[in-house]
C-alpha cells in the first residue's frame, strides 16, 4: 500500500508540474492566478524536493502571498519564502521575510522557527577569523533572542550551540590580533587583547593560550608579578594543557615559578577564579 500511495503522490506531482509549466506545444501558458493558492504552493515545495532551485521557488511561494494574501497558505508561503530565501544566500531578504512573518504571525507555531532563520542568517555569513566581527555580534544578538523568548523550542538547543561556536569565533580574533601585536614585540597591545579574552571569553578554547600569552607578553615588558601571576591562573585551570608547560619553561628558565603576585587586574582574576572572592 505505502508503495502505491507514493506512486500516486508522485503522479499527482507530475500532473502538477505538467499543469503549471505548459507552455510550449501550442498550449498557452495559464496564468497562476487560475490555480489554488495550494497548488501554486506545492510548486514551490517541489521546486525545493526535486529541482533544488530555492530561487524559482521563491518566486512561487511569493504568489501565493499576492493571489492570495489572507489564506492560511499565504502564512505558509511566507515563512517558505524566508527559508528559500536563506537556502538561496539571499540573507538580508530572507531576514526581511522571517521578520514579517514575527510582525504579522507573533504567537504563531512557526514564530520560533522565523527567529531562529534570522538568527541564521547573520550566523552563516561567519567568515574566516581575520574578518570584520559585526555580523558575529549580530548572530550572538539574534541567537540570544531564540534562547531567551523560546526556551521550549525545537531550536533552542541548537541555538546554544552556535552561540557557543560565535562566542569562541569572537574570542579567536582577539586571538589572532594579540598574536600579531606579540610577534612584533607591541608588547602592550598583545596585552590588551589578551585581556578582553581572559576577562570577557573565559568560557571560551582560547583563555589558556591567552593566558601563556600574558605571561609571554609580561615577560617582554619585564612585569614579573604580572607574568607569574598568569602562569599561576593558568596552571590552576588547564594544568594539563601544554601551554602550561610552556609558561612553566618559560619561568623556570629566568628562576622564577607560577605565583599569584602584585595587585595587578589579574590578580583580581586570581582571587576571583581560585578564590571564589567576587568582591
Amino acid at each position: 500500500m505505502a508503495g502505491v500511495r507514493s506512486g500516486a503522490r508522485w503522479l499527482g506531482v507530475a500532473l502538477l508540474v505538467s499543469a503549471l509549466a505548459a507552455c510550449g506545444g501550442g498550449t498557452e501558458e495559464r496564468p497562476l492566478d487560475s490555480y489554488t493558492a495550494e497548488e501554486i504552493f506545492k510548486r514551490g515545495e517541489l521546486e525545493l524536493e526535486t529541482g533544488g532551485k530555492p530561487r524559482d521557488a521563491i518566486r512561487f511561494f511569493q504568489e501565493v502571498e499576492r493571489i492570495y494574501p489572507y489564506s492560511e497558505w499565504s502564512r505558509r508561503a511566507l515563512i517558505m519564502t524566508a527559508f528559500s530565501q536563506h537556502k538561496a544566500k539571499e540573507y538580508e531578504e530572507a531576514r526581511s521575510s522571517a521578520q514579517r512573518f514575527l510582525d504579522t504571525y507573533p504567537e504563531d507555531e512557526d514564530a520560533p522557527y522565523a527567529a531562529y532563520l534570522m538568527a541564521l542568517s547573520y550566523y552563516d555569513q561567519i567568515d574566516e577569523v581575520g574578518r570584520d566581527q559585526g555580523v558575529t555580534f549580530q548572530a550572538l544578538q539574534s541567537l540570544r533572542t531564540v534562547i531567551e523568548q523560546y526556551p521550549d523550542s525545537d531550536y533552542a538547543r541548537s541555538a546554544i550551540l552556535k552561540f557557543d561556536l560565535a562566542f569562541d569565533h569572537l574570542a579567536g580574533k582577539e586571538m589572532e590580533i594579540g598574536r600579531y601585536y606579540l610577534k612584533r614585540r607591541n608588547y602592550t597591545a598583545a596585552i590588551n587583547r589578551f585581556r578582553v579574552v581572559v576577562q570577557d571569553f573565559q568560557t571560551t578554547t582560547h583563555t589558556a593560550e591567552a593566558l601563556h600569552r600574558l605571561t609571554e607578553a609580561y615577560l617582554g615588558l619585564g612585569l614579573i608579578d604580572e607574568a607569574q601571576t598568569s602562569a599561576a591562573i593558568l596552571g590552576y585551570n588547564y594544568q594539563s594543557s601544554p601551554f602550561y608547560l610552556d609558561s612553566f619553561n618559560l619561568l623556570k628558565g629566568r628562576g622564577l615559578a607560577p605565583e599569584a603576585r602584585g595587585d595587578s587586574w589579574l590578580r583580581t582574576v586570581y582571587r576571583q577564579m581560585i578564590r571564589g572572592e567576587w568582591l
